[in-house]
């Protein structure tokens, strides 16, 4: 849900009292709809997130870990150079707004101070991030907005700023509890009691409104009800609560949600902070690699599905090439018969040699060219397709590699956990010739494999990619450490370090449950997983990347557990 008024103000509080006299250290700006301020406060170093992005439009504090692009958008550098080293003075909110603004003194071009503000608009679509002069003057915004359905309300460079149109509906917590009631008592009869305070009241959401319903139990109690929620907040009793509902964060609030009733949990958090950061920082990471690789992903489900096309054309031409051995046979039948064929003559009647009994036949004759020419004709088209079946055979097989690997990385983007890792994904691409290499290709410092630590205390690696499994495998890992992948299926390379000692029963349990995680049956209940020695596992010649042959294995089977790879990942 987005920031309701009433705990953006909870949040504002917050904030302004964190971040009173802190200076703004570093800009970034990770994606196109967020910001991430580095600001030394008198607790210490922190981050501040701004984000403008309409499903999750918030400020706070964040201890995510966020990507940043190689090159700065504009409105970043824009920010740098107005805002680094500024002081933040404030933190303020227009009463019941979603509307947050810190107030700074930042210096110019001369060194001489001067006050900025930036502005930040909390309202779903139209959330937005501006930079404002002394006279409230746009320097510029993240989003700029012209002529259209806002043009009452342009947000255009040299413009001076004002704030969003307050709606028409009055405030609930800025009425009287009499003028609530006088509200109350003018209800339309058959009316659902969450849609009328939707409607009639402004700064209550959705979720407050059918919480206050679900505790009133009808119109009889609403008053009560309603009376009770605006003393609490009068009152400031606002806890960061979040929801779990079915063992999903649902949503999250400033108080308690009983609708749900047994179905709902709600965990309360010490900061708004950190329950912001719990809510949305999973779906942000996630949101964050989906559009990283969706054109990567794209370019590869196009490059295997062209494979998948022209596997099935060679293949049909194959099975063509299958009947060859009666083309052979015409053109004998036609050479041994050459004194009976007539030249222009359509057809040629003689004895099947080929069949027991040797049965009179009709062989088919081209009209346009003499018998021998037929003859020479059936031999070219025989010769033709034994070639093409030789060729045809090599191209397939081939291509079924190729169609394997494509299908291996399509896994491998499924998984991954970084941007850093999609760009890795398409170095091995532009390597294979299958992706053009950009301009300005610079050489990517691998990531290293994904290291964890099992509950016995061995170190165990997992390959992020075909490249990296390669990596791993053929020069990483030590010849007598234990090597591990699931059973015909794509995955990661997986290798425990134990050295000449045989790993503990825990130890390769686990690390089978990490292998099966890491593959394309992480989805499946439980799969078999292959392991043996570094020593026996192989890569042959000329071999797509990730590809490896093995033998004296064993197998055994593994339960993916997104749970066990969390808690074993090396921090």
């Amino acid at each position: 849900m987005p920031l309701d008024a009433v705990s953006l103000a909870a949040l504002r509080a917050e904030l302004a009292q964190a971040l009173s006299g802190a200076r703004i250290d570093k800009i970034q700006q990770p994606t196109r709809d967020s910001l991430l301020l580095t600001v030394y406060t008198r607790s210490g170093s922190r981050r501040l997130l701004i984000s403008a992005a309409g499903s999750g439009a918030r400020l706070h504090f964040t201890e995510e870990k966020y990507e940043n692009p190689d090159k700065p958008p504009m409105f970043c550098m824009l920010l740098r150079k107005h805002l680094t080293g500024a002081r933040i003075d404030a933190v303020n909110q227009p009463e019941w707004e979603r509307v947050c603004s810190l107030s700074l003194t930042a210096r110019d071009e001369l060194g001489v101070e001067c006050p900025r503000s930036l502005v930040v608009e909390l309202m779903g679509r139209a959330a937005n991030i501006l930079l404002l002069d002394g006279d409230g003057r746009i320097i510029d915004c993240l989003r700029r907005v012209d002529f259209g359905e806002t043009a009452y309300r342009r947000l255009l460079p040299g413009m001076l700023y004002k704030y969003p149109q307050r709606p028409e509906k009055p405030c609930f917590f800025v009425l009287s509890s009499e003028q609530r009631r006088n509200l109350l008592d003018g209800a339309p009869a058959g009316a659902e009691p969450a849609g009328w305070l939707l409607d009639t009241f402004s700064a209550l959401s959705p979720l407050i409104a059918r919480e206050l319903a679900h505790r009133a139990g009808g119109w009889e109690r609403l008053g009560e009800a309603m009376d009770a929620l605006a003393e609490s907040v009068a009152h400031g009793e606002l806890t960061p609560t979040l929801l779990d509902l079915e063992g999903k964060a649902k949503d999250f609030s400033f108080m308690r949600i009983t609708q749900y009733g047994a179905l709902g949990n709600n965990r309360e958090y010490e900061s708004w902070s950190a329950l912001l950061d719990a809510f949305y920082g999973r779906h942000d990471r996630a949101e964050q690699l989906r559009r990283a690789a969706h054109d990567t992903v794209k370019t590869v489900r196009t490059l295997r599905d062209r494979q998948a096309r022209k596997l099935a054309a060679q293949r049909e031409e194959l099975k063509k090439s299958a009947g060859r051995e009666e083309l052979r046979r015409r053109g004998d039948l036609i050479t041994a018969n050459l004194w009976r064929a007539k030249k222009g003559a359509r057809t040629l009647e003689c004895e099947d040699y080929y069949t027991e009994g040797c049965p009179t036949v009709t062989v088919e004759l081209d009209p346009l060219k003499t018998p021998q020419q037929n003859a020479a004709q059936a031999y070219k088209e025989y010769r033709k397709a034994e070639t093409a079946e030789r060729f045809l055979r090599e191209l397939i097989e081939s291509g079924e590699r190729r169609l394997d690997y494509l299908e291996s990385v399509l896994d491998a983007l499924s998984r991954v956990e970084s941007v850093r890792d999609v760009s890795e994904i398409r170095a091995e691409l532009s390597a294979q010739g299958l992706l053009k290499a950009p301009r300005d290709r610079k050489k990517l410092r691998p990531a290293g494999p994904l290291r964890f630590i099992s509950s016995t205390g061995t170190e165990i690696l997992v390959g992020r990619n075909n490249a990296e499994n390669d990596e791993l495998t053929t020069r990483l890992a030590r010849r007598s450490d234990m090597w591990l992948h699931t059973q015909r299926v794509h995955g990661s390379h997986v290798i425990v370090r134990c050295g000449d000692a045989e790993p503990d029963e825990t130890t390769l349990n686990e690390a089978a449950s990490l292998a099966a995680y890491y593959s394309e049956g992480r989805a499946a209940g439980k799969v078999p997983v292959d392991y043996t020695r570094v020593r026996r596992v192989k890569k042959p010649s000329g071999a797509l990347p990730g590809k490896v042959v093995y033998t004296d294995y064993a197998t055994i089977l593994a339960e993916p557990s997104p749970e066990l790879a969390e808690r074993l990942r090396a921090k």
